[in-house]
């Protein structure tokens, strides 16, 4: 029997259950969440989609997320942080998209916020990565219970913290936990999860090319 919170697929691999609940969340899991990602423009489109996640599903995201890319430049920030009230009015319109002008106006501040900190730092990836844990801190096995009980993390705490220091807006420490869960700043696939492995081991191979 697997643990609790892995399910057995027809391919008879385990996955976390979220990640066997739908065949968007299947692919998702397997080839995208915690695998770790450097590569700015995908880091900058992932905090804003987390954004615009708030009050909703990341599927109901996940399945816009082409529509998103379309819409906000391929989240491109320099693109983005060009965007004025024509293209509030355009998004605004979009029914490809979340059409909430809060969340909206927040990604093209953002992007003006995200240009300053690669000015500072050199890339989004060098400021993130600061605040990935150090392994001691994480929890020995990665449990359905230990997971449920990180909603958040000091990491991403600190990291929120300073985002909005510098004029972020939408990312409050859970979404910023998120975040950090999606682009393996943190390795959250349960014990037992066939993607844990790989994800660990790419882990090790960004911090070895650092």
């Amino acid at each position: 029997m697997p643990s609790p919170g892995l399910v057995v697929g027809p391919d008879r691999l385990a996955r976390c259950w979220w990640g066997a609940s739908t065949p968007d969340y299947a692919k998702y899991h397997d080839t995208e969440w915690g695998r770790p990602v450097r590569n700015d423009t995908r880091l900058f489109e992932k905090i804003c989609l987390e954004g615009f996640q708030a009050g909703l599903s990341w599927l109901t995201i996940l399945r816009k997320r082409e529509n998103f890319r379309a819409a906000f430049a391929g989240f491109d920030p320099a693109a983005v942080a060009r965007f004025g009230a024509r293209d509030v009015t355009r998004l605004l319109r979009d029914e490809g998209i979340v059409r909430h002008r809060g969340k909206i106006e927040s990604t093209i501040n953002n992007a003006r916020r995200a240009l300053d900190l690669i000015e500072e730092t050199g890339s989004l990836a060098a400021y993130f990565w600061r605040f990935e844990p150090a392994p001691a801190s994480r929890p020995a096995r990665m449990t359905l219970a230990a997971l449920k009980a990180m909603t958040t993390s000091p990491e991403s705490i600190a990291l929120s913290k300073d985002l909005k220091k510098r004029g972020w807006t939408f990312v409050g420490p859970t979404t910023v936990y998120a975040f950090m869960q999606a682009m393996g700043l943190v390795n959250d696939h349960l014990e037992g999860c066939h993607c844990r492995a790989a994800a660990e081991a790419a882990g090790s191979r960004v911090r070895r090319g650092r």
